[in-house]
Parts: structure tokens; sequence; C-alpha cells
């Protein structure tokens, strides 16, 4: 009886051992999820960073060019 007893005492041990490992795992999977999801918003606010600065480099280059019209008008042949 004292061996069914034991070997019942190290099956629970090892079934607590193995919910643990899953708990761990389980935590662990969340902060990776957590962490995909945070790069793929700075990746988005990246996204919309570099279509800004677009936007404002072809504004630049639009007020460049009618600046260099302006400025022909007052050369002097």
């Amino acid at each position: 009886m004292q061996q069914i007893e034991a070997a019942i005492a190290r099956v629970t041990s090892i079934v607590g051992d193995i919910a643990q490992a899953s708990r761990e795992r389980s935590d662990a999977i969340q902060q990776v999820g957590i962490a995909i999801t945070q790069m793929d918003e700075v990746a988005q606010q990246h996204a919309a960073l570099v279509e800004e600065s677009a936007a404002a480099a072809a504004s630049l280059a639009e007020q460049a060019r009618a600046l260099r019209e302006v400025m022909e008008g007052f050369q002097v042949g």
C-alpha cells in the first residue's frame, strides 16, 4: 500500500511540475504576443512618419520650384 501511495505522490508531483511548466510557457507566449503587437504598432507609426516625410519633401520640392520661377523673373540679363 505504501508503494502505491508513493507512486501516486510521484505522479501528483510530476503532474504539478507539468502544470507549472505549462503556465510558464503560456505566460511566455503571452509576452511574445504583446511584444509582437508593440512591434506592429511601432512599424505602423514608422510607416505613417515615412508617408508624412515623403509628403513634406514633395511639398518642399514644389515650393523650391515655385521660388525658382519667381527668382527667374528678377534675373537681369
